[in-house]
């Protein structure tokens, strides 16, 4: 398959290359390498993959109209992979309008690029964010999502809406996956892994909210590939049991659309995360304990029942293997001594 991933140069994205290049798919790597993060380590993630047989790079900003437009003329992907997205709870506080521009304008470009050049699916990334103030746990697809508290998840609830547009007018086959915490080698200097080992390692503070109690469904990116790639490869198809008077917020009776968690299925308490990351890297962190942050919910936990039924994926990388990899990876990466 002809297949167009972007955010190519970001954490999942460029694992996801990888793969489809290792099994002879012919993948289009759409990134605008913003400097959200440090640049470099997009780069060099990049160059994993640029010189590969079958790849073809391509620098776009996603908000671009004209620009997208001329690559699904020019390309003409078989199926598409939205990774890329302003990301990030904590600074759609800072910088809201980046949000709008990436994850509402950006997609929509994306949506009408796969309508017209008749694309075979659509797999986009959502968040588990969406689930906002929801406390019953498992999270849900097959329950309402209709209080996000972040903008960042409300322009994540605005691609599910969007694709199911699309899904129901143009019959576009759309699966949008709600992330779980990802975590491993190549990640988002961001997210918490990452700033912990760095400031460990430099004998800082770390910032741990909510006392620690908050919990995660951290999951390995190994695990999150696998079933983005299993999804890619299961087109879905109109859900007559979803039909008007029994709605199903995960599928529709009127287009080819679903919705997955994707994520471990096995929270894990911030406390005993950090505890492992002292483990393998030799020395205790130093705790800056804060109350909880705005936009940031207390716990998450996916129930991936569906996502196993229909694609049989299944993470299996345990937190403690996960953690030795990261940190064996970014030491090797940072050129820290053991």
């Amino acid at each position: 398959m002809k297949v167009l991933v972007t955010g190519s140069a970001g954490f999942i994205g460029n694992h996801v290359c990888i793969q489809l290049l290792d099994r002879g798919d012919e993948v289009i790597g759409l990134d605008n390498l913003n400097d959200y993060y440090d640049v470099s380590l997009k780069e060099a993630r990049l160059a994993r993959i640029k010189d590969r047989p079958g790849f073809t790079e391509a620098r776009v900003d996603l908000e671009d109209r004209a620009a997208m437009a001329e690559l699904f003329r020019t390309h003409k992907p078989d199926r598409v992979v939205n990774l890329a997205a302003q990301a990030g709870v904590r600074y759609s506080l800072e910088n809201p309008h980046s949000y709008v521009d990436s994850n509402i304008v950006g997609f929509l470009n994306i949506l009408e690029g796969c309508r017209y050049a008749e694309c075979e699916h659509l797999v986009y990334a959502s968040s588990s964010s969406v689930y906002g103030t929801n406390t019953k746990m498992p999270f849900t697809v097959h329950e309402g999502v209709d209080h996000p508290i972040s903008l960042y998840a409300a322009s994540k609830k605005a691609n599910e809406l969007m694709a199911h547009t699309y899904s129901h007018l143009f019959g576009l086959p759309t699966t949008g996956l709600r992330f779980f915490t990802v975590y491993g080698p190549w990640g988002r200097p961001d997210m918490a892994l990452f700033l912990f080992t760095k400031a460990i390692i430099e004998d800082r503070p770390i910032d741990v909210f909510n006392g620690g109690k908050m919990q995660r469904d951290f999951t390995f990116v190994d695990d999150i590939v696998n079933g983005v790639i299993g999804v890619l490869d299961t087109i879905p198809t109109p859900n007559p049991a979803a039909a008007g008077d029994h709605p199903d917020p995960a599928s529709s009776a009127t287009g080819p659309f679903r919705l997955y968690n994707i994520g471990n299925n096995q929270p894990v308490q911030l406390m005993r995360y950090i505890e492992l990351l002292e483990q393998n890297l030799g020395r205790e962190a130093k705790k800056n304990m804060l109350p909880m942050q705005p936009g940031d919910v207390p716990a998450t936990w996916a129930d991936v029942d569906d996502l196993v039924r229909d694609v049989g994926y299944k993470p299996d990388t345990p937190v403690e293997e996960g953690i030795a990899r990261f940190v064996q990876w970014y030491k090797e990466y940072y050129g820290v001594a053991s």
